[in-house]
């Protein structure tokens, strides 16, 4: 059991900088992309969970909007005593699921499983569950919905997802909801190794190096 304090970041640290969004081409075309949400500086997600509308058994008799929303775990160096979350903007429906952990490492790349549009009188969901690469290898499945087919994976962040921002049709008011559409994630660079002071500096065939 991993036992830790969490705070939730919002958009306290959106001003980190990053190197590359991670994407996928399989999401829906409802709703807009809403604001992003970033990890602090040298944080890094290492889990996550998901918000998720349950239904037992069809789509039929009710409005069902599968995953409403994805929650980042950010941990620094490793070290899970200490823990932030990110989430942007979530839907409306369901419950947040049990937290998923890298058993080391953090999280590098995602897959999205999404049902394609149901037509004028069908019930959309959307982005029903979602998959998660760590660095360490391990692939976590998140507890969502079964609708539609997984895509393909995205490209992988050769240091660590920091951030998230979602795209998320607003409450319909009594019409269909889909809620989740789309969601990129934000790669991050590992911070630098500091270097160890004195010993750096030597001779290599009479040429001084550093």
């Amino acid at each position: 059991m991993i036992f830790f304090r969490s705070l939730c970041a919002g958009v306290a640290f959106n001003s980190r900088q990053y190197k590359s969004l991670l994407t996928v081409n399989n999401g829906e075309q409802f709703g807009n992309w809403t604001w992003p949400e970033m990890c602090p500086e040298n944080f890094f997600a290492v889990g996550f969970s998901v918000r998720v509308n349950k239904v037992e058994s069809n789509q039929y008799g009710a409005d069902d909007t599968a995953l409403n929303g994805i929650r980042l775990i950010c941990a620094k160096d490793g070290s899970r005593s200490f823990l932030y979350t990110v989430e942007s903007h979530t839907g409306y429906f369901g419950d947040w699921t049990q937290p998923q952990y890298c058993p080391s490492g953090v999280l590098t790349s995602f897959q999205l499983r999404v049902e394609p549009h149901q037509g004028l009188f069908g019930d959309d969901t959307a982005v029903n569950n979602i998959k998660f690469r760590c660095s360490s290898n391990p692939t976590l499945e998140a507890n969502g919905m079964y609708w539609g087919e997984y895509g393909h994976w995205s490209q992988e962040c050769t240091g660590g997802i920091c951030g998230i921002e979602t795209k998320m049709e607003e409450y319909q008011y009594g019409l269909d909801d889909s809620t989740l559409n789309d969601v990129r994630f934000h790669c991050c660079a590992m911070p630098q190794t500091t270097q160890v002071r004195g010993s750096h500096r030597g001779a290599v065939g009479g040429r001084t190096f550093t």
